[in-house]
């Protein structure tokens, strides 16, 4: 094998690790990306869970003082 051949390959593997590189730095970014927007999701249901629960457990305090007042 050759000085300039060996060269050749060297560069060839780097061009190849740049590529991937990239790729992996796009890959990330992406993820990044959609993890806040599931991080954000999650906290919109959390909002809307504790707002459900917050509405049956008054609708529940109300059933019970309406049991109250029936005895």
């Amino acid at each position: 094998m050759t000085m300039e051949h060996q060269l050749r390959q060297l560069e060839a593997r780097m061009d190849d690790l740049l590529r991937i590189a990239t790729q992996l730095r796009q890959d990330n970014h992406q993820l990044r990306e959609r993890e806040s927007r599931l991080l954000d999701e999650r906290a919109q249901l959390v909002r809307k869970n504790d707002l459900a629960k917050a509405r049956v457990e008054a609708i529940i305090t109300r059933l019970q003082s309406l049991e109250q007042e029936d005895s």
